[in-house]
């Protein structure tokens, strides 16, 4: 008999002990539920945002190439411009230099000669 008082005491503890972890793990079990519904309205959430995001990454990517474009012609247009008046520095440029040191010389002549025949060439 005492046994039998014994083993139902035991029992009683058992379940006692079993309904007191029962309630932390039925907590556990919520919060895992409200995190897999979380996780789930995030997905739910961020799918139309990826989208949008990789649209607008190609989108740039092709203005991008437009830009590239024009940059490249750019470049090849300040390319010709640099080689055009590189052109035009040699063609105009050395006559231009001698036509200047030949009216220079011609004024001195004359201002030379004017100062032989006594003219200045000076108002007083």
């Amino acid at each position: 008999m005492i046994g039998q008082i014994a083993g139902l005491i035991a029992a009683v503890a058992f379940v006692a002990l079993v309904g007191l972890l029962a309630v932390p793990l039925v907590k556990l079990g919520r919060v895992l539920d409200t995190t897999t519904q979380s996780i789930r309205e995030i997905t739910e959430h961020s799918v139309p945002i990826l989208d949008e995001s990789a649209v607008a990454v190609a989108s740039a990517n092709s203005q991008l190439v437009k830009v590239d474009t024009i940059t490249t012609a750019a470049s090849e247009v300040s390319q010709n411009v640099s080689a055009l008046t590189g052109l035009y520095a040699a063609t105009f440029g050395a006559p231009l230099v001698k036509v200047a040191a030949f009216s220079y010389g011609v004024r001195q002549a004359f201002a030379t000669a004017a100062g032989r025949f006594g003219g200045t060439g000076k108002k007083d």
